[in-house]
């Protein structure tokens, strides 16, 4: 059984947001379907048994996505590694990714939530780039909206995204971070 997480913060004003880009990977992965909403997450169950896949959206907001995480993984006992987050990461350049396991919240609000209520950092994040304008305050940046143009590199990440949360499904951590760590 898989849990794939997608970080974000529930509410129209937050669409489209930097911030956002878990939430709007997990959407485009799943198409339009019918969540469940409990244990503080928006949660979509795919196949069944140990080909079950679990996908959430916290509905924490993002400084409090662990409690979702934490309360998921306990409810259907999911293995630390068999754990995905979809973040984005001020660090990466707009439309740029890393797939890791095992590392710091590098600064991430919702990250470190998780890691503090799962007590470890092992379990696997799909980075994906939102650069960083250092003009702006980092709140006011991570919850602005994209341009037309980085929206467009968002994108073209988050089509990436789906096919490396296929990979992590079907084939582990080892197989997704070769694959599109190639950059």
């Amino acid at each position: 059984m898989k849990l794939i997480v997608g970080l974000g913060n529930i509410g129209k004003e937050y669409e489209n947001t930097r911030h956002n880009v878990g939430f709007m990977t997990i959407d485009k992965y799943l198409g339009k379907v019918k969540f469940k909403e409990t244990m503080n997450a928006l949660v979509y169950e795919k196949g069944t048994g140990k080909d079950k896949v679990i996908l959430i959206k916290p509905t924490t907001y993002m400084n409090n996505s662990g409690i979702a995480v934490e309360k998921v993984k306990s409810y259907y006992n999911i293995d630390l590694k068999d754990i995905l987050v979809i973040q984005d990461d001020l660090d990466l350049l707009v439309g740029d990714y890393k797939v890791k396991q095992k590392s710091s919240s590098g600064g991430h609000n919702g990250i470190k939530s998780i890691i503090s209520y799962l007590d470890s950092d092992e379990f696997a994040r799909f980075k994906i780039g939102i650069g960083h304008d250092r003009n702006y305050d980092t709140k006011d940046y991570v919850l602005g909206k994209f341009s037309k143009e980085e929206l467009n590199k968002i994108n073209e990440v988050i089509d990436i995204g789906v096919k490396a949360i296929d990979t992590f499904i079907n084939e582990g951590i080892e197989k997704t971070m070769n694959v599109y760590n190639t950059k």
